[in-house]
């Protein structure tokens, strides 16, 4: 599953793609999560950037959101996803999809409970220019 959706993400998105490595960026990622881009073009105005995101047992992304939406594939491990209003909105497992919607009204952190590394295909679908996600602080929920 992971071979063909990257395959139809990459082929619905590039036909002059860049392909590059770089660091995880914008959001306040706990210690050790990294990001690498796998694909990445620009279409009347909108970015589409395919990246596999890995994140460590007990990290997370930190609070962010996003100024487009996002569609993403769990490789490996389970994801805990939570809205600002620190209630868990989700849990997927490898082999599930999730979307997140855009706009600061979308606040939300996701977290890695498990003991294993969790990985995600994440395709982002930004205005060009934009920032993978824009920080916001804790919402007053009890954990980061």
């Amino acid at each position: 599953m992971r071979t063909a959706l990257r395959t139809v993400v990459t082929g619905a998105v590039t036909a002059a793609a860049l392909f590059t490595c770089g660091p995880a960026g914008a959001t306040p990622a706990g210690p050790g999560v990294t990001a690498r881009i796998i694909s990445r073009t620009t279409v009347d105005g909108t970015d589409y950037t395919l990246r596999e995101i890995t994140i460590p047992p007990g990290q997370s992304t930190g609070w962010h959101y996003h100024d487009g939406p996002l569609y993403g594939y769990v490789e490996q491990g389970t994801l805990s996803h939570f809205d600002s209003g620190c209630a868990s909105d989700g849990v997927y497992r490898a082999g599930s999809t999730i979307q997140e919607p855009a706009g600061p009204d979308h606040v939300h952190i996701g977290r890695n409970l498990g003991d294993t590394p969790l990985v995600l295909d994440v395709l982002y679908v930004l205005p060009h220019g934009a920032p993978f996600s824009e920080d916001t602080a804790n919402p007053g929920c009890p954990f980061q």
